[in-house]
């Protein structure tokens, strides 16, 4: 049976691939290489394949569908868009992984978390045209190269953690009974949204890679300082990923 790996790579720096990442990947007979438009990203992934792959491979690039990202249907927009990659993805295993072979998915950060390539697999899976099994390898997450890099833990003594995306936020505000809020898929400038809530801010962007910002302080404060930050990333090099955590003060 072919066996299909999910492997979570880190936020950027080879060095966050585990090593139990790295045995998943000198076990796979074909790597499936998503093509997107970022090339720095690409040559990311093929530095941590030519540092920790040891063992030959396939590599397999995999046209990436376009996503609607203006609808104002956001649900129906994702699901039609897992869809067409699961159409996709479900040719490639086909036609590329043989029988008893191994074929991993590069996933940036932990695969868990605001990630599609599970649902996707599993979609192309619940089909039945194809038959293999998932493997599912964690990863260093962006939230933890942010609390790392900032010094900082993420919960505090006996309190929650909710983690959320910037649409969320700025169509809601802050969450009732929240005091440590993280915030990801923030298109630009959700954090405007709670400025008026007392709190701190921990913002970082290309985290794990050369090019890592970081900026923190009063929201208030710093507020500006962000935003003109990530414009000017965003100018230079096309796209930007980035995240934050947003402390409150309220309960202080």
């Amino acid at each position: 049976m072919r066996r299909v790996l999910v492997v979570g790579i880190g936020s950027g720096d080879p060095r966050h691939v585990t090593v139990q990442a790295i045995e998943a990947l000198n076990r796979a007979a074909v790597v499936f290489e998503i093509e997107r438009g970022a090339s720095e990203l690409t040559s990311a992934r093929e530095d941590i394949l030519r540092r920790h792959v040891t063992a030959d491979f396939r590599l397999v690039s995999l046209a990436e569908p376009r996503r609607d990202r203006e609808s104002p249907e956001y649900a129906s927009a994702v699901h039609d868009w897992r869809s067409r990659r699961a159409d996709v993805w479900e040719r490639a295993i086909e036609r590329e992984l043989r029988d008893g072979e191994e074929g991993a998915f590069l996933v940036w950060g932990d695969p868990s978390l605001y990630d599609s390539t599970i649902a996707v697999l599993d979609e192309v899976a619940g089909r039945g045209r194809v038959i293999f099994t998932i493997d599912v390898v964690p990863g260093i997450s962006s939230i933890q190269a942010l609390t790392a890099r900032h010094g900082i833990v993420l919960n505090r003594v006996g309190g929650a953690v909710l983690i959320t995306t910037g649409r969320r936020l700025s169509d809601h505000g802050w969450p009732s009974g929240v005091d440590d809020l993280v915030v990801m898929l923030d298109a630009g400038g959700a954090f405007r949204r709670v400025l008026d809530h007392p709190c701190d801010i921990y913002w970082g962007a290309y985290l794990g890679t050369a090019d890592e910002l970081l900026v923190a302080g009063p929201l208030h404060e710093v507020a500006d300082e962000i935003d003109r930050i990530r414009a000017q990333a965003r100018e230079r090099k096309g796209w930007i990923m980035d995240c934050y955590l947003l402390r409150s003060r309220a309960t202080e």
